[in-house]
């Protein structure tokens, strides 16, 4: 039924895009002295690639199918960019990003280019592969519709959580009146990380969507490795390194999964 070759997963086109859109950025951080805004631009460059490529490739095929996935992607990405943007904009730099500057020292420029600006650039390569490869397929597919149904809820209910999740965790903070620092209601009841769930659920949408167009099995890396980045790397560990500071962090992470939602334990 699908094709597990990863021989057609090469796109030239994207890695180039993708090289030059993070040099930009890596420039004005330079001068500014500030790694951080490689955050900002991540959404925004999913969405940027995507529509380069689909203009750049054979729009008479599966033209629907692309339109539907880089929407997708771009209300993601789009939203991604404004809240990061909003909540980042005239910061001093990142905690992260600012440890990394003292530990690195005199190689704080040629180390960030390389372990800041590509690594990010590589990710974003191999996250939006299966969004990047159905913009330049330029063969007429089969396509499977109760995968394109099933991929669009998918990607919508993880959107749901990712936009509830933060709006959720904005309103907590901006409340003066509460009693503690943990966000531990709403959906952050069922999952302490909602935001990180739904991003990675809604790339499992986006790959089951591209999978619904006959495109290869080995796409399956997209939501592989945006899962395994947000549960074990960048994104619950670091972030629960910090949280776990607050009053009340052992018996919310007793009850409560790290990751996939469910009822809270008693």
């Amino acid at each position: 039924m699908f094709d597990f070759s990863f021989s057609e997963l090469i796109i030239g086109e994207a890695l180039l895009i993708i090289l030059g859109y993070f040099i930009v950025f890596f420039i004005v951080a330079t001068i500014i002295k500030n790694n951080s805004i490689v955050d900002i631009g991540w959404g925004l460059g999913f969405v940027l690639v995507a529509w380069a490529l689909f203009f750049i490739g054979d729009t008479s095929v599966l033209t629907i199918e692309k339109i539907i996935v880089n929407i997708m992607v771009s209300f993601w990405g789009l939203r991604l960019f404004y809240h990061i943007l909003k909540r980042n904009a005239y910061q001093e730099e990142d905690f992260r990003y600012k440890k990394w500057r003292e530990e690195w020292g005199k190689w704080v420029v040629l180390r960030a280019f390389f372990q800041i600006f590509m690594l990010q650039g590589a990710f974003m390569y191999l996250v939006g592969i299966g969004v990047f490869y159905i913009n330049m397929v330029e063969v007429t597919r089969n396509t499977y519709l109760i995968l394109l149904i099933l991929g669009v809820i998918i990607w919508l209910i993880g959107y749901l959580f990712e936009v509830i999740g933060d709006r959720q965790l904005k309103q907590h903070i901006a409340n003066k009146n509460k009693t503690q620092k943990l966000m531990t209601h709403g959906l952050w009841k069922y999952t302490r990380h909602p935001n990180y769930f739904g991003e990675a659920l809604l790339w499992w949408g986006i790959f089951i969507f591209v999978l619904g167009t006959n495109s290869p099995f080995a796409l399956i890396v997209s939501p592989l490795i945006i899962t395994l980045l947000l549960r074990f790397v960048s994104g619950v560990p670091m972030l629960e390194k910090k949280m776990s500071k607050n009053d009340g962090w052992d018996e919310y992470a007793d009850k409560t999964n790290a990751f996939i939602p469910w009822f809270p334990k008693d």
